[in-house]
């Protein structure tokens, strides 16, 4: 036997029916970046065919599902910029309904009860590998007998609940991301456990491939967008489709990211949370547009730099490669510059002030928070670089090795003393950009010395090392805490 959707031009199986996607995540973790680049490649199609994307929390883990890991799923997908359009599903209010269906295959004599014991299936399993095969249920108690039944329920055994596969059956599908596909039934792992052991009076807690398949025909998801690890699930899940005469979504199935080694994207490679990248200091707008490109070639003549609400009206399944991604840590550093670099002043101030903040600094007028993001703004790849790039304008820096040995040069004592005693004697609360370059000048030509050796000597004393933004900008910001006669005056 063969079931099998009908192999159907692209456009036409999107545009003869409202489009409706889903993300259906599991809150026993923080969001994965895998897990966002599926909500996003959901989100894009959608958005393009003018449909609807929909949220389905997974959470009949009861032991490891959490409050705090649904907040974060929630949380992490309105930061990237994708919201669901209707109430999100939870799945574990659903129990009833997936029993009932449950029933309704045991009814059809397509699912039927087990008794094989965890020993028996440990023993079948060893036998099967000592002689080379693949582990694989051997559908033993498919075809139990009244009696046999009886018996086992005697002796105390709970059954788990299987759905029929025959090995002979071929299921096929017509991917949009990797065209015709095939899988026989012989290689789904014999009849599938779609219910946990219970008393053989009731139904235990319903498993993952049944469930999905009775919440996506409840929220009448129309396309199945999900990463490549899913494909037997899928093969499964048409079968269960068929058994229960439901309409069987479209599907397409998404590459896997892999780390610089070539191996699936996990834990061990450090940060894989979406709350992660953004503690340190990535941008929604750069992880959107990065997690786009994980898979997905631009079309020719778009630019890589882009935002997702402008790149919807171009996305489609044809450009998203079947070969697996690789995270580039790279690329994603320049895009988030490049998102940084074009802020204004006013929203990279917004961002860093509560930074700010959250260190015990605070700013002297709102004007001068400007100014000083304006200065740092342009060498900063992550956000939190402000905040580094700040600190020397709030607390006094240590000196550097380089910053030492300016400061070391005999005629730098000189030069400082100068400076020191100029601004002692002025009237001026703070200086001018004017202001600065006159006292260069004159410290230049009263101290004999070129005006390099001055302005390297006022960095080091000002902010402890020679490396830094603009030195005549920095010192006007610095003069506002009137922190620059204090740290000139150690030196002297």
């Amino acid at each position: 036997m063969r079931v099998r959707i009908p192999s159907v031009p692209y456009l036409n199986q999107i545009r003869a029916l409202t489009v409706r996607v889903r993300l259906a995540p599991s809150p026993t973790g923080t969001l994965h970046l895998g897990t966002a680049r599926t909500a996003l490649f959901n989100w894009l199609f959608a958005k393009k065919e003018g449909g609807l994307f929909l949220l389905r929390i997974e959470d009949t883990d009861i032991e490891r599902s959490k409050e705090a890991y649904i907040k974060n799923i929630f949380d992490g997908l309105q930061w990237l910029g994708i919201n669901w359009d209707e109430s999100p599903t939870i799945q574990s209010e659903r129990v009833n309904e997936h029993k009932q269906i449950i029933k309704t295959l045991l009814d059809k004599g397509l699912a039927y009860k087990c008794y094989v014991s965890e020993a028996e299936l440990d023993e079948m399993r060893e036998t099967q590998k000592r002689n080379g095969l693949a582990p694989k249920y051997d559908n033993r108690h498919r075809d139990l007998t009244s009696e046999q039944e009886s018996e086992f329920i005697k002796l105390g055994r709970e059954p788990v609940i299987r759905f029929k596969i025959s090995d002979q059956k071929s299921i096929s599908w017509n991917d949009l991301i990797r065209g015709e596909m095939t899988w026989s039934g012989k290689d789904l792992g014999g009849d599938m456990v779609i219910a946990r052991r219970a008393p053989s009076n009731s139904i235990g807690d319903p498993l993952y491939n049944l469930v999905v398949v009775a919440d996506d025909s409840a929220m009448k998801i129309t396309h199945v967008i999900r990463g490549e690890d899913h494909l037997a699930n899928t093969a499964k899940q048409i079968l269960l489709y068929e058994a229960l005469d439901l309409n069987i979504p479209v599907f397409a199935h998404t590459p896997l990211i892999l780390n610089s080694e070539g191996k699936k994207l996990s834990k061990r490679d450090g940060v894989t949370s979406i709350s992660e990248f953004k503690e340190m200091g990535y941008t929604s707008e750069a992880m959107a547009n990065y997690m786009t490109l994980l898979g997905w070639s631009v079309p020719e003549g778009i630019n890589e730099r882009f935002k997702i609400s402008e790149i919807s009206e171009i996305f489609s399944f044809q450009k998203i490669n079947k070969a697996s991604a690789k995270f580039d840590w790279d690329k994603l550093n320049w895009l988030n510059s490049q998102v940084i670099h074009e802020m204004s002043a006013e929203t990279l101030l917004a961002h860093l002030d509560p930074l700010f903040r959250k260190n015990g600094w605070y700013l002297p007028s709102r004007e001068w928070g400007i100014h000083l993001v304006s200065l740092i703004g342009p060498s900063m790849v992550l956000i939190n670089d402000g905040v580094e790039q700040a600190k020397p304008f709030f607390e006094e820096p240590e000196l550097s090795n380089d910053g030492k040995k300016q400061l070391e040069i005999k005629e730098a004592a000189a030069i400082l003393k100068f400076v020191f005693e100029k601004l002692e004697n002025t009237d001026d609360e703070f200086l001018s950009k004017e202001d600065a370059l006159d006292l260069i000048n004159q410290a230049s030509k009263n101290c004999e010395v070129k005006k390099g050796l001055v302005m390297k000597s006022l960095r080091a004393a000002l902010f402890g090392t020679l490396n830094g933004p603009d030195l005549i900008q920095s010192w006007v910001l610095l003069s506002r805490f009137s922190k620059d006669r204090t740290r000139i005056s150690r030196f002297i």
